[in-house]
């Protein structure tokens, strides 16, 4: 059983604020996962987000050994994981749009380009660098810094998905049909990809590069199971996120697992639960 009493009694323990900030983290982290998964779970865009995570690793490396070698303390690892993300979401944007016949070819090579430069960079910045944290995460490491990037995040994920719902919704659907009403679906493609990168950034915090695809995608494919409009779907997966991010930080509290792994496997169980339910109800 897990004992709930200690889980909220950690919460608000003063000598471990890192749980504390891991929660809110998770939750507040939900809102965006929950949006952003919509999209991407809707217009069946998983692998790109996956090729974007992959190149983040590119951009932590980069900022590491500009850090540590080079001298530069004010970059942040993560100012060149949002660099590298931004910049792999435009090119594979683009070759999705333009070069549709050698779109695969374009995203595997960026996805293990990504994750090769990212190594290479590691490997040759001074000191001991754990790459385990980057690559499957470790929500305990998140600071006040991280809470506060979650929270200006969710504000520029709820700004753009509320003045243009409609038209991601258009593009998300039927985008050959918004195409002919004289909509520019390439901009707001290339607007859905960004949005994706800079959560799928944040996402590297919480659960690392390897996972982040299940968490972007799983909250957001059993609300999509339940759910009849696309903002039902965003509600339901935002709610699905954060009681997954809760009950996965319980249980790797209660037994001391991984944070980021427990996370997934609760967000895993609930998608099979969801699909069984969904089948024997269609029966």
């Amino acid at each position: 059983m897990i004992d709930f009493a200690a889980f909220l009694e950690a919460l608000r323990h003063p000598d471990i604020p890192f749980f504390r900030y891991a929660f809110l983290v998770g939750a507040l982290a939900s809102i965006s996962f929950g949006v952003v998964g919509t999209y991407v779970v809707a217009r069946r865009i998983s692998y790109l987000a996956g090729a974007i995570a992959h190149c983040v690793l590119g951009g932590i490396g980069a900022g590491l050994y500009l850090q540590k070698k080079v001298g530069l303390a004010w970059f942040d690892p993560m100012f060149g994981a949002v660099i590298a993300a931004l910049l792999a979401a435009l090119i594979i944007g683009l070759v999705s749009l333009h070069a549709k016949q050698r779109e695969d070819t374009v995203i595997g090579a960026l996805w293990a380009v990504g994750m090769a430069t990212g190594l290479l960079f590691i490997a040759k910045t001074p000191g001991y660098v754990e790459p385990m944290s980057y690559l499957f995460g470790n929500i305990l490491l998140l600071s006040k810094t991280d809470l506060w990037l979650v929270i200006g995040l969710d504000l520029l994920v709820l700004t753009v998905a509320g003045l243009f719902y409609h038209q991601l919704l258009a593009v998300c659907f039927d985008e050959e049909f918004a195409r002919l009403r004289g909509l520019r679906t390439d901009l707001y493609i290339l607007l859905l990809l960004c949005l994706t990168a800079l959560t799928v950034v944040l996402l590297v915090r919480v659960v690392g590069i390897v996972m982040v695809i299940a968490l972007l995608t799983l909250p957001a494919a059993v609300a999509g199971s339940w759910a009849s409009t696309l903002r039902q779907m965003m509600v339901g997966a935002t709610c699905g996120c954060l009681i997954f991010v809760t009950i996965g930080l319980m249980i790797s509290f209660q037994y001391d697992l991984p944070s980021g792994p427990t996370i997934i496997m609760v967000a895993g169980l609930a998608y099979l639960v969801s699909l069984v339910i969904k089948r024997l109800a269609h029966r």
